[in-house]
């Protein structure tokens, strides 16, 4: 099943999110381009401490106020993922349904495409009278051997 979309097609770079900031007429900038050049580098699920600290070692001064202000604008707009945590937010580069593996012993969050068979979408369907047109899929385990 192919998810719905927004009217634009799937974020899947760099290019791509910059690209969507100049079709909703968001200004990128240098702040910005900071932002979506770490999530698109590091590829993992960051809190808005943990960029405002990964751009200052990088030597890219950032203020704080500034790192939220454009992560709360960027996520608003679709343009990267925010995910919202027992212990705050986390920001990642994937904006489009997808779905999670939460990894319970290095609380890292990888994101996977899950595509589910057909007979058991219209299984759901059928026993919920819900019409699916999107689905998000939160898995749970251990990295670590032996569990």
């Amino acid at each position: 099943m192919k998810h719905l979309e927004a009217n634009n097609k799937p974020i899947r770079s760099l290019n791509d999110a910059l690209t969507r900031c100049q079709q909703l007429k968001m200004r990128v900038s240098r702040q910005r381009r900071y932002i979506l050049e770490l999530l698109w580098e590091n590829q993992e699920h960051l809190s808005a401490r943990e960029i405002y600290d990964l751009l200052n070692q990088q030597g890219k001064e950032i203020g704080h106020t500034s790192v939220y202000q454009n992560l709360e604008a960027l996520s608003e707009k679709g343009i990267i993922e925010c995910v919202e945590k027992s212990d705050g937010r986390l920001y990642g580069n994937i904006s489009d349904s997808h779905s999670h593996i939460n990894c319970l012993d290095t609380n890292q969050i990888i994101d996977v495409h899950v595509d589910l068979p057909e007979d058991l979408l219209k299984h759901i369907e059928a026993e919920t009278g819900v019409k699916i047109t999107d689905y998000r899929i939160d898995f749970f385990g251990y990295k670590g051997k032996g569990n």
